[in-house]
């Protein structure tokens, strides 16, 4: 029987609480009044970054040795998952969602109804605990002296540290005094106390026959302050729960699977939250038997007992039984929340408070820097952190290569008049002047695939008609900026609100397939320049040098594996915030051990613009007739579309709600600083510049905040990004340095720099969803994973949604590489338009699963629910709280 995530829908119905904790007077308000439910519940409260009650942390001693040498041995543990101690492998066994007989419970409830139940107990030690225990008037004094002295017994433990050999607590069991329930050294040095947060607490279950007991003995107390109890648990941690189980030999593992059974009910954070706030023995058993109701029962013969489910990689939302409780608690007659208003809250299309308009002229920019300018110094103090360091390294190599990658390009493209230090400098000046003044400073600008095609064709037009190219641009780059502070003023940028994932997953497809095909060819061109030496030919050569006496000598040393327990934690992280960095170290010593000829990184030594002749400073008409800086509006209104859709997919991507950013978002801000730079880098002849959009979510990725204390099989948390200016400023100085490290950045071998490059495009185009859905097409039924929108939406509407995007890829593909490409802004806009299209031929049902809902059909919704076959919040359906769960970034570059 596996155990789901249970609710309390029968908590407190008739009974107020008494003796509460002055630690829990801030969950119940006042006496009789219950729980507040308004509140948060233990989810919510965990993805706040604030739990209500600590977390508990269950341990398992069973009585064994019966009839000959009764001890207490340590059998399993729990803190969200289940850990049994394998003693014939010396280990404690993976974390692994508890299963139960339902039986098991059935004879725990039994038991504990007609036991002693001792709630807010005053015990300050485990001999008054164990008197406590004891006091029940079916014991005569002789038994209830031996049944005292059996639980004094210190219980053994099983040790685990790293790098030593597995023990037991105490090889010698014996009574312990008043002064020897100091905790143990061992239990300080547990290596389980680091996944434990502060103010965690413990819970103990003993279990086990007893012969001379003729009836079972039930007990369940819980402490009214938390008290180390000696060398209880194996951790030291102040215990807050007690449970006792003992009775006469039965059949089977009896008490064993009714300890177990209780331990997993002090495992769920509801049963928890309800147990610390019952007051009697009925709301004991109430807390029980609502556990009892939402257990979901394996059929036997159809499953393997012995098969352990592994943990999920995210725990289920509770709000499906919270508003149950609700119910029970406030009856009919209390305010609920509106659908409305729910979806809002889980964040389902939400409105961004940045993308409302105000009615006034550049009214979004002054909002945008009155609401990023308090959070300016934060932005620099919220870097002082190693995590940063690492990024910058990082984006640093990804920004240079990227930099050399697209200065080559545009040098052949435009026939010299810009090359690779164009580029670095460029990238220098208009990153480092974003980085201070944007609204999104984790944007990363850089030079862009459709805005290297529109150079191509605006080169290609000037030299078609005789024009100077540089102050034709030049001309070009004032209208663009012109018309995006048009944009500005307007508070054109709330149209991002139409880019749905549609729109994003076809951008980000494009963008992703540009990066791979740039460094493939690259690649390829080297084995033309530096082709690959194979047997036989005449440059092919092998040196080999005669064994001497004492055998065969290899220059390849196989080193010996260093024990995974060895490595210290902090180590492994360290090294994986570096990975990249030592992967491009690596490349580079193995380069220069093995003396391989390959090209390395060409980086200027003199500060003067590639074309020969000009200066840093373009000619505003050169030869060009006067005329032709008012026809230049024209390809400027077609670059303006480029610049908008690039800029503000890449901003809309950035600033989802999966990534938690708390310092808000800065679209129009960040479309007038882009402008700006716009009319600077035409007026220097340098490179145009936009956000880019793999290496912005590689520089978010970088900066991934996560919980460091995780119970065992928990993955850690996603807190969010850690929002500052400095990694990208620092990024782009280095970057403008770089024109002057020329002896130390040549020694980087160009191959390392394209696999940077390649890894950067296939981590953004594995990703998204899109890919999956392709991955679909090419896989049998029977093979296809349980994604949750193939148990909604046919498997035919999913491949039509699909095709319809890979048409939509191939058409913007085949533009960009044909003369026709001027219109490719055009065409990125037309995404829109074809995604408003589909509303034609998928429900509203299919594209709340597909992609997302448009605004206009936000509104449509009515505001008390969505209709019978669109609603998730109401129905019973197994999936339709997956709705609600904690999104994770759809759009992701995996760094580390």
């Amino acid at each position: 029987m596996e155990m789901k995530l249970p609710g309390q829908e029968e908590f407190e119905a008739s009974s107020a609480p008494r003796n509460i904790p002055s630690g829990e007077l801030d969950s119940n308000p006042g006496p009789g009044t219950g729980p507040s439910p308004d509140g948060p519940s233990d989810t919510e409260s965990k993805e706040l970054g604030v739990r209500k009650d600590p977390l508990l942390f269950i341990q398992l001693n069973e009585l064994l040795g019966w009839p000959q040498a009764l001890e207490w041995r340590e059998t399993g543990r729990w803190v969200l998952f289940e850990e049994k101690l394998e003693v014939a492998a010396g280990r404690w066994s993976a974390p692994h969602v508890p299963t139960l007989a339902l039986p098991s419970l059935q004879k725990l409830r039994s038991l504990l109804a007609e036991g002693l139940v001792l709630l807010d107990c005053p015990a300050q030690s485990l001999l008054e605990l164990v008197e406590q225990v004891t006091r029940v008037e079916s014991l005569s004094p002789e038994l209830r002296g031996q049944l005292q002295a059996l639980l004094l017994q210190r219980p053994q433990h099983y040790n685990q540290t790293t790098g030593t050999r597995p023990c037991w607590g105490s090889t010698h069991p014996r009574k312990a005094s008043d002064n020897e329930e100091a905790p143990l050294r061992e239990q300080y040095q547990n290596p389980l106390r680091q996944k434990l947060p502060p103010g965690a607490e413990a819970g103990t279950v003993l279990a086990g026959e007893l012969g001379f007991l003729a009836q079972p003995l039930g007990a369940f107390v819980r402490l009214r302050d938390p008290v180390v109890l000696g060398s209880l648990t194996e951790v030291s941690l102040p215990s807050r729960f007690f449970c006792l189980l003992l009775g006469p030999p039965m059949l089977g593992k009896g008490y064993h699977e009714m300890g177990r059974a209780a331990a997993v009910l002090l495992s769920d954070p509801q049963f928890q939250w309800s147990v610390r706030r019952a007051s009697n023995l009925h709301d004991l058993l109430a807390a029980l038997d609502a556990f009892l109701e939402e257990v979901t029962v394996l059929p036997p013969g159809r499953w393997d007992p012995t098969a352990r489910i592994p943990p999920p990689k995210c725990l289920p939302s509770q709000h499906k039984r919270l508003p149950s409780q609700q119910r029970e608690i406030r009856g009919p007659s209390g305010p609920r929340l509106t659908s409305a208003e729910d979806r809002h809250r889980h964040g389902l299309h939400a409105p961004s408070q940045e993308l409302q308009r105000t009615g006034r002229l550049f009214g979004g920019l002054i909002q945008d820097v009155r609401r990023k300018a308090p959070w300016y110094p934060s932005d620099f103090l919220d870097a002082l952190h190693l995590q940063c360091f690492s990024a910058v390294l990082y984006i640093y190599l990804a920004t240079v290569t990227n930099a050399i990658t697209f200065g080559g390009l545009l040098g052949d493209a435009t026939d010299g008049a810009q090359g690779v230090l164009e580029s670095f400098l460029g990238t220098a000046v208009a990153g480092a002047a974003f980085c201070l003044m944007a609204g999104q400073p984790l944007t990363i600008l850089s030079s862009t695939g459709p805005v290297l095609v529109f150079e191509r064709l605006l080169f290609s037009f000037s030299r078609n008609y005789s024009l100077d190219y540089l102050p034709f641009r030049l001309w070009v780059g004032i209208w663009v900026a012109t018309f995006c502070l048009v944009l500005v003023a307007t508070e054109a940028s709330v149209l991002v609100r139409y880019f749905t994932r549609f729109t994003e997953e076809g951008f980000c497809a494009l963008i992703s397939l540009i990066f791979i095909y740039d460094a493939v060819g690259k690649m390829l061109n080297l084995t033309h320049t530096y082709p690959i030496q194979k047997p036989g030919s005449s440059t092919y050569g092998c040196l080999c040098q005669y064994p001497g006496p004492g055998g065969n000598d290899s220059q390849w040393i196989r080193t010996r594996p260093k024990d995974r327990d060895d490595i210290v934690s902090m180590v492994r992280k360290g090294l994986s915030d570096f990975s990249s960095v030592l992967a491009i170290l690596l490349g580079c010593g193995l380069d220069a051990f093995l003396g391989l000829a390959t090209p390395k990184l060409m980086v200027p030594r003199e500060f003067k613009p590639t074309l020969p002749g000009r200066g840093w400073l373009v000619s505003p008409f050169g030869t060009n007739p006067w005329w032709w800086s008012v026809a230049a509006a024209l390809p400027a209104l077609l670059l303006s579309i480029l610049i908008f859709m690039d800029q503000q997919i890449t901003a809309v991507i950035l600033n989802r709600m999966e990534y938690r950013l708390q310092k808000g978002a800065g679209f129009h801000l960040d479309l007038f600083c882009v402008a700006v730079l716009m009319l600077l880098t035409s007026v220097l002849g340098l490179p145009w510049y936009v956000s880019a959009t793999v290496i912005s979510l590689a520089h978010m990725d970088s900066l991934r905040r996560e919980s460091r204390a995780c119970a065992p099989g928990e993955l850690p948390n996603f807190l969010g990004i850690r929002e500052q200016r400095l990694t990208g400023l620092v990024v782009f100085i280095l970057t403008g340095a770089s024109i002057f490290l020329a002896p130390v950045l040549k020694f980087i071998p160009m191959p390392v720099l394209y696999g940077i490059f390649l890894y950067m495009g296939v981590a953004a185009l594995s990703s998204i969803q899109f890919t999956k859905r392709v991955k679909l097409l090419l896989m049998p039924a029977k093979h296809q994973p349980d994604l949750l929108l193939l148990r909604h939406v046919p498997l035919t509407r999913v491949h039509l949604f699909t095709a319809i995007q890979l048409v939509c890829l191939g058409l913007l593909w085949i533009i960009k590489s044909t003369p026709a490409a001027i219109i490719f802004p055009l065409m990125l806009l037309g995404l829109v338009g074809v995604r408003k299209a589909l509303e034609r031929v998928f429900s509203p049902q299919e594209l709340l699963w597909l992609d997302e809902l448009m605004p206009e059909e936000e509104r449509s919704i009515p505001e008390k629910g969505l209709e019978p076959e669109h609603s998730f919040s109401g129905s019973d359906s197994e999936d339709s709280e997956l709705m609600y769960q904690p999104k994770a970034p759809e759009i992701n570059i995996s760094v580390n």
